[in-house]
């Protein structure tokens, strides 16, 4: 395969997210063969089941992206010792009507950050159980509990030096998973 396309969903909404920037230095990292494109989930309607015949615009655009995706990257915080409700949503959006997921057999890497000790990572558990249920084969080592303190991004937005070659061996390894995995 020549290119790669990722499909990044970052589970936060804050303007100033650490996960939004962890995202965009992380896809600096990547390799040249892989493509990273972050999946707007922000402005998708609280799932309803009702609304399944007929999916809201913004729906349709999410599945379309996570069905030509070749892999998912998944950046998120820890709201409450879990996932933010708005990633939750679009979990349950990509994985409706029953059996026709896109969620489905998708490589994918978990990775988040947080001002807290423990990065995060019981939001990372907590989607790990609803992807592993989804069947969508997850990234197991290295995990990255990343710790966002002052060093973690240079001026430029890139990884600081301190957690450089960290990251750069998480997304390499990543980058393995998803060539072994994608179809």
């Amino acid at each position: 395969m020549s290119q790669y396309r990722i499909a990044v969903i970052v589970g936060s909404l804050r303007k100033d997210s650490f996960n939004k920037k962890l995202a965009t230095a992380l896809s600096r990292l990547g390799p040249a063969d892989f493509s990273f494109e972050t999946s707007r989930i922000d402005d998708l309607p609280l799932y309803n089941q009702d609304d399944d015949a007929n999916p809201a615009d913004s729906v349709k655009r999410l599945k379309g992206e996570i069905t030509s995706a070749h892999g998912l990257l998944f950046v998120t915080p820890e709201y409450n010792r879990s996932i933010p409700g708005v990633l939750k949503n679009a979990l349950d959006h990509g994985s409706r009507p029953y059996g026709k997921s896109v969620w489905n057999n998708k490589p994918a890497g978990v990775i988040g950050a947080s001002i807290g000790a423990m990065g995060t990572a019981l939001a990372q558990q907590h989607l790990r159980n609803v992807l592993a249920y989804l069947n969508t084969p997850v990234l197991g080592q290295p995990e990255a509990f990343v710790h966002a303190k002052e060093g973690l991004f240079d001026t430029d937005g890139n990884i600081g030096s301190a957690s450089r070659d960290f990251l750069q061996g998480w997304m390499d390894r990543y980058a393995d998973w998803i060539r072994q995995h994608a179809a």
